[in-house]
């Protein structure tokens, strides 16, 4: 009898992970702006995702501001949600402040859910 992590897990490669790149969009979502009710993908901070062979992950982000409070803390906590999910191997997490964060970046649901329409 099949355990329950065995199920869809079947015939897979031990090289790769299903819809890894919509496993790491989805840790992303999880993490938030202390300062801001909405998640850092609808916050526009996310850049770039790229998954490399033998499910190495790279991130490019921002934050708000170059001072903000949670400099050190956002991206340690988008490598720690992505590094969670069964498969990852190495996780990079690269902040850039070019081109500069702005309330353009962010989607229409952040608009709407912070009042900017």
């Amino acid at each position: 009898m099949e355990s329950p992590d065995d199920i869809g897990h079947q015939n897979l490669s031990e090289t790769t992970v299903p819809d890894l790149q919509e496993q790491v969009l989805a840790a992303i979502k999880t993490v938030y702006d202390p300062e801001i009710p909405v998640d850092i993908y609808e916050l526009g901070l996310i850049y770039e995702i790229n998954i490399y062979p033998i499910n190495n992950v790279y991130v490019q982000m921002t934050l708000t501001s170059p001072s903000c409070p949670s400099a050190e803390v956002i991206p340690g906590e988008v490598e720690q949600k992505i590094k969670a999910i069964k498969g990852v191997n190495e996780v990079k997490v690269e902040v850039t402040f070019d081109p500069p964060y702005s309330q353009d970046m962010m989607s229409e649901a952040a608009k709407l859910e912070l009042g900017f329409l």
